[in-house]
């Protein structure tokens, strides 16, 4: 396949190519809605049990502490939004090359953002913060 641009599209092809460009971002958000929620979470089960340790009840016997549990939510919602920013840079990278399409930038900042604040959340649980 010719990775040149073509000429002009028709409205058509035109109108696709922005679909597919808003399906894109909307997918990339959605990803970003579900790694908020399993960061958030994790964080907030760390941070619970954390003040109710502090209030001297007797220990359950865990054998997963809620601070290991809380990392691996974080850190799952951390890897998903990583996963899903890369595929998304290499599907608007295609729609480039291919068709010449601008792509927005919006939901890449939103994703890193949260990227930031998701390794934020689990540096403070790493460092009992």
């Amino acid at each position: 396949m010719d990775d040149t641009p073509l000429g002009p599209l028709d409205a058509g092809t035109r109108l696709s190519v922005a679909r597919t460009i808003l399906s894109h971002e909307r997918t990339l958000m959605s990803w970003v809605r579900t790694s908020v929620a399993l960061i958030s979470f994790g964080f907030t089960i760390y941070k619970f049990f954390e003040f109710e340790a502090g209030r001297n009840l007797p220990a359950a016997g865990l054998r997963l502490s809620p601070r290991l549990f809380g990392m691996i939510m974080i850190g799952t919602g951390i890897a998903a939004l990583s996963l899903s920013t890369v595929a998304h840079h290499v599907s608007t990278r295609q729609l480039r090359a291919e068709y010449g399409a601008k792509t927005r930038y919006g939901a890449l900042v939103v994703a890193a953002l949260i990227s930031i604040t998701g390794l934020l959340a689990f540096a403070a649980a790493l460092l009992h913060a």
